[in-house]
């Protein structure tokens, strides 16, 4: 009853805000109408089944006329469900479109805001495969809620309606054993919820492990999916290290639990299928059984008999919701579980640089520096790893940052960029200073090369021929003849094009604040020459802070910083200031 009651808290948790958003009126008016519908439709349900009673007798009777207006009867009725079926489904789809879509976009907006993807990963958070969550998770919860909910209330309107025919067809046929009548109110309702009970505990006791199966199922599943997304975009460093059999068995392996589980699944769903087809055939005659001695009796006619068992059929298969449904209700159960753990995953790291010990992001009121003080970088486990104090990085100036490798350069970029949050002491960022940030490995989505490159701008914020101008500048002229070319541009260009290609975005955007992180590694000693001077060229204004092994970039710099071991830590240090001219 726990796991019950917190299931239906999770799951208003999770649909209550679009009934509250800016699509409220268009929501609910749309909920209204499927559920005004089937409550029209269990109105039809009840007027069919006295027409039962007024067919079968005029069939027993031989009354033609009675039975030929009776089946008039009938084709207006089934015409009447016939229409109410259809708009009913074509509204439940137009709002399941309209739900999904404020969701999906709900939860994209929450997932990509102020870096929570990325510290989602720091963490190791359970929230495995965002990417599941919401396509398939957001389309299933969506889709069997409402399925589910509007089934549930159908069950109940039926069971209401039809417990008061089937009590008063009780006391019309009384129960007949051995020539006797016994009278006992209401006892086929009684025989109705005594058989729905049965069925209903022994559903649970068989299929309630389904529920933590299709849990299962789903996390495996999209685990294979992401590592074989995985293979097909590592696909050339795995070829140059003829590591496809090493994929093939590690791919194979990790498909092994989908098929593990899913022979669980079978054969969980092979008893729950067997018990359940059972129960629904023996559903069927059932009610006959019950009143057949009443009808031999000449209690009652052929109608009330047949009347008695579509009654009694209503009762049952609304008390038997959860019987009927149970598969359903497990596998929805299960995608409720991993919304709502996508949903704190995606709480506790947006509330991660709140609580407790958290490097703080300070606008640097009337400074043109950027200012670290206090400063202590750790690692997501608490392990303290670089540590910088009252250390500044002045406007126009290029600093070089170098250090051995693991020392902490690139997590010391990533707290500046106020992205890394484990640590503690204050950063101070001039206001509206645009900062920039560019790896060795940039990204760049895929589509129009001319998207890639102004990345994460609009299209239209820099004219075609601003965007011709930079890939001539960096030295790929030959790309400025495909701006409107679609591509894969990490896959389809080589790592030094691609460092290429990030400069030239930080030509167009000219950053205030420019962080190259070993972001020209992949390029030759003249190359990487010729781009820094282009950077002094183009960027004047820009403050430039670069990471690099490479003695040929103290000359580009016009101070030398490095990260030098002190005990367990790494504490950022003044070197040198070059002589060289081409700093200046």
């Amino acid at each position: 009853m726990n796991n019950i009651r917190a299931t239906l808290a999770t799951v208003g948790r999770i649909a209550a805000p679009y009934f509250r958003s800016e699509d409220k009126w268009a929501g609910r008016g749309l909920l209204a109408a499927v559920i005004l519908i089937e409550l029209s439709l269990v109105a039809i349900d009840v007027l069919v089944n006295q027409w039962y009673s007024r067919f079968y007798n005029y069939l027993q009777d031989r009354n033609w006329d009675g039975f030929v207006w009776e089946v008039g009867v009938f084709i207006v009725l089934a015409s009447a469900s016939v229409a109410l079926s259809v708009y009913q489904l074509y509204l439940n789809q137009w709002l399941q479109i309209r739900w999904r879509n404020w969701l999906t976009r709900h939860y994209l907006g929450e997932w990509l805001d102020s870096a929570t993807h990325y510290r989602m990963q720091l963490k190791g958070d359970a929230a495995d495969n965002p990417d599941q969550r919401i396509t398939e998770d957001v389309k299933t919860f969506v889709e069997q809620t409402l399925t589910l909910g509007i089934g549930l209330l159908s069950a109940i309107v039926t069971l209401f309606s039809f417990v008061i025919i089937l009590w008063g067809l009780s006391n019309a046929a009384p129960l007949h054993i051995s020539g006797v009548d016994l009278a006992i109110p209401g006892y086929l309702v009684w025989g109705a919820l005594v058989y729905a009970i049965f069925g209903t505990a022994l559903t649970h006791w068989i299929g309630s492990p389904l529920v933590n199966l299709n849990f299962e199922q789903q996390r495996y599943e999209a685990d294979f999916r992401f590592n074989l997304v995985r293979v097909r975009e590592n696909s050339e460093q795995i070829a140059l290290l003829d590591g496809e059999r090493a994929e093939r068995e590690r791919l194979l392996h990790r498909f092994g639990f989908v098929v593990g589980n899913w022979y669980a699944i079978m054969s969980r769903t092979k008893r729950l299928t067997a018990f359940t087809t059972s129960y629904a055939q023996a559903a069927v005659i059932f009610p006959f059984i019950l009143t057949a001695p009443a009808y031999f009796a000449g209690k009652i006619q052929l109608g009330g008999m047949v009347q008695t068992a579509s009654a009694f059929g209503s009762v049952q298969k609304a008390l038997s919701f959860f019987v009927s449904a149970y598969r359903s209700l497990a596998e929805w159960r299960a995608v409720v579980a991993r919304l709502d753990g996508f949903e704190m995953s995606i709480a506790s790291a947006t509330q991660r640089p709140t609580q407790g010990e958290a490097i703080a992001i300070a606008p640097a009121a009337g400074s043109r520096e950027i200012g670290l003080d206090q400063l202590l970088v750790k690692l997501p486990n608490g392990t303290p790893l670089v540590t910088a104090d009252d250390f500044t990085i002045g406007a126009s100036e290029r600093v070089l940052v170098t250090g051995p490798s693991g020392s902490g350069k690139s997590t010391l970029f990533r707290a500046i960029a106020g992205i890394w949050p484990f640590g503690n002491g204050t950063i101070a960022i001039p206001g509206q200073a645009r900062l920039m940030m560019l790896p060795q490995r940039p990204y760049f989505p895929v589509g129009p090369l001319r998207d890639a490159i102004v990345y994460p701008a609009g299209r239209d914020v820099f004219k075609p021929g601003q965007i011709r101008d930079a890939l001539v500048a960096v030295g790929l002229p030959k790309l400025a003849v495909r701006l409107e070319e679609d591509g894969h541009w990490n896959r389809m260009l080589s790592l030094g094009e691609q460092q290429r290609l990030g400069l030239a975005r930080a030509l167009l955007h000219k950053p205030d604040y420019l962080f190259l992180d070993e972001a020209t590694a992949s390029l030759d000693e003249p190359s990487e020459a010729q781009l820094y001077r282009l950077l002094r060229e183009e960027l004047p204004s820009t403050t430039i802070v670069s990471i690099g092994h490479r003695s040929t970039l103290e000359a580009f710099h016009t101070r030398n910083v490095a990260l030098v071991r002190d005990g367990d830590l790494h504490v950022l240090k003044g070197v040198s200031e070059p002589a060289s001219s081409e700093a200046r």
